[in-house]
């Protein structure tokens, strides 16, 4: 919950602040829990609401989108439209933690390939698993799926 508080005291800080783009950004963001808080009350009776790991998925998805939209903007010439993209992300990643590097993702995927024991190309559910949990919101799990597999079909082989 500690990730919804922070959004919710940078949302006052841009209102007193008078920053427009900030504070609709913001607000997106705030509407995108509210709505999961929402599914999550109605699918599994859950009052409380999503938590810090949820909200980082979140936030992730909403960085992913706003980068195929500031590319499909660039491809139609729309730099004005791509630049406000661009700086909606820069405040969504302002509560995501670092990213990994690539190495610091090779070192990862090793180290959850051996903490499920996994074998064989059957397993990787149990290692996405492994390093959604850990990880969430540090990496790009489409670039980390490739990974996992050639690793373990070169582990197979």
């Amino acid at each position: 919950m500690e990730l919804r508080s922070r959004v919710n005291a940078a949302l006052k800080q841009a209102m007193l602040d008078k920053a427009a783009t900030r504070l609709s950004t913001l607000r997106l963001i705030n509407a995108a829990i509210k709505d999961q808080d929402i599914a999550a009350r109605t699918s599994t009776g859950n009052d409380e609401g999503v938590g810090d790991a949820e909200v980082l998925a979140i936030l992730g998805k909403m960085v992913k989108q706003r980068q195929e939209s500031a590319r499909a903007y660039e491809e139609g010439g729309r730099l004005d439209l791509a630049e406000r993209e661009e700086s909606e992300i820069e405040v969504i990643t302002e509560f995501l933690p670092r990213q990994l590097d690539d190495e610091e993702m090779v070192d990862a995927v090793g180290s959850a390939i051996s903490n499920t024991g996994a074998e064989s190309i059957r397993d990787m559910g149990k290692v996405m698993a492994e390093l959604k949990s850990r990880y969430t919101g540090q990496m790009d799990f489409a670039k980390v799926g490739p990974l996992v597999k050639s690793r373990l079909c070169a582990g197979s082989a």
